[in-house]
């Protein structure tokens, strides 16, 4: 059964929606505002990931005929109400952040202005891509960073659901990881997708030896063997001896990964296999991959810590309303204040500002869309009264998220908890 996007929503939006049509507040100019109070998990930064799949979401949020007959038959909403969703096209704007650009707390990651009713009906999914998206997509910036120029590929596909793992291989490779094992993200996202064998490979051979013999035969020398399902000592013989010296890589999947690593290269070397590389897996996040950077290692794989965001699977952003047109038509500003969460009112402008060295310094959020004279716009326009004005490939932001982390601080990268790399300021 195809599932519409329009449903991907909570209850209470419709409700509000039904209410706001019989006060005729539906009608009036209302500007929401996605940000995330703190960084979870004492992060440094944020990246923001999933600015693209909202964009998709947004043009294809339509109420059909299946749709409508569920809000229907369920007395969700009433007749009046199934009318207006029936024509339902969102054909306001919407401004953001890149995708890979960093954030902090209070940064605008996406502002959301339109009619109440077409905005409001957009807060569950915005904040369920973003939120997922940008939670991966900070974790493996952290794993990039902690790896430095050893690839890392995402394998992670066994530990989620089936479309958190598509979009999390999706948002690691915005990040830097090389590649994945999802083949799904490689058809519709480009991803480079990569991967040989499992134990299960091994196992159902008579032996060890009949296994490399087998994927050698099928995929050349050039390809990586598991070598941890009985001796790894043997395994490395046995697979030089059968490949040659010019095989391409072997993998480790359990043990104490440093010293397997150290005796095995010695292994490799002596075998006359120098250029064969090592891949380790085995539950690894990026404490684990920080602890390796001295071992003798070639690339790591990366599943169940990436997929939940190495233990922060939630960005906590919030869609807030900022802004409405009050009765006699003017924009005026509105805030939450509750205690513990308050959110500031007005239409925000991001910019982030730079010292003379070019490193970032401030996260500057206004009210005024006046540019200071040694900071970048973080936000853009990527929806003009209902169509996309903003689209780039996933290469691109990835080509962003590099140049942005670059501009951070250096303690921006420490894998400890902290504050947030540069603090937020408020004008």
């Amino acid at each position: 059964m195809t599932m519409s996007r329009a449903l991907l929503t909570d209850h209470y939006e419709l409700t509000m929606l039904q209410a706001a049509l019989r006060s005729g507040a539906a009608s009036r100019h209302a500007v929401f505002e996605v940000f995330a109070r703190q960084l979870l998990g004492g992060r440094r930064y944020g990246v923001v990931a999933g600015t693209g799949r909202v964009l998709e979401a947004v043009k294809n949020f339509r109420f059909g005929e299946e749709e409508l007959a569920f809000l229907r038959d369920n007395h969700v909403v009433d007749a009046p109400t199934l009318d207006f969703l029936a024509d339902y096209r969102f054909s306001g704007n919407l401004y953001g952040y890149r995708e890979g650009e960093c954030y902090f707390p209070g940064s605008p990651i996406m502002t959301v202005e339109g009619t109440f009713a077409e905005a409001v009906l957009l807060e569950t999914v915005i904040l369920s891509i973003l939120n997922h998206d940008s939670a991966i997509a900070t974790a493996a910036a952290r794993m990039v960073h902690a790896a430095g120029s050893r690839p890392i590929i995402e394998m992670g596909s066994r530990r989620t659901h089936e479309m958190a793992a598509l979009a999390s291989a999706r948002a690691a490779y915005l990040c830097g990881f090389a590649s994945t094992s999802n083949l799904m993200a490689g058809h519709v996202h480009g991803v480079p997708t990569a991967g040989t064998a499992a134990h299960a490979f091994t196992l159902v051979h008579d032996s060890e030896r009949q296994a490399f013999q087998a994927q050698l035969d099928s995929l050349g020398s050039g390809t990586t063997l598991l070598v941890d399902t009985y001796d790894v000592a043997e395994a490395v013989a046995a697979g030089v001896e059968l490949a040659g010296p010019d095989l391409g890589a072997i993998r480790l999947d359990s043990g104490d990964l440093a010293e397997i690593a150290h005796q095995v290269r010695k292994q490799l070397d002596s075998l006359g296999a120098h250029k064969t590389r090592i891949i380790v897996t085995s539950d690894l996040d990026e404490y684990a991959i920080a602890a390796l950077a001295s071992a003798p290692v070639d690339g790591y794989g990366v599943g169940t810590s990436l997929v939940t965001g190495s233990g922060v699977p939630t960005a906590a952003m919030v869609y807030k309303l900022v802004a409405r047109q009050d009765a006699e038509g003017v924009i005026r500003p509105v805030a939450k204040k509750s205690v513990g969460k308050p959110s500031r009112g007005g239409r925000k402008h991001a910019f982030r500002e730079l010292d003379a060295s070019g490193t970032a310094v401030t996260e500057l959020v206004t009210t005024s869309a006046e540019r200071p004279g040694n900071a970048r716009p973080l936000q853009i326009q990527l929806i003009r009264d209902g169509e996309i004005v903003d689209g780039e490939d996933l290469k691109a932001a990835r080509v962003r998220h590099r140049e942005t982390v670059a501009e951070l601080p250096t303690e921006a990268h420490h894998l400890s908890r902290g504050d947030a790399a540069i603090p937020t300021v408020f004008d």
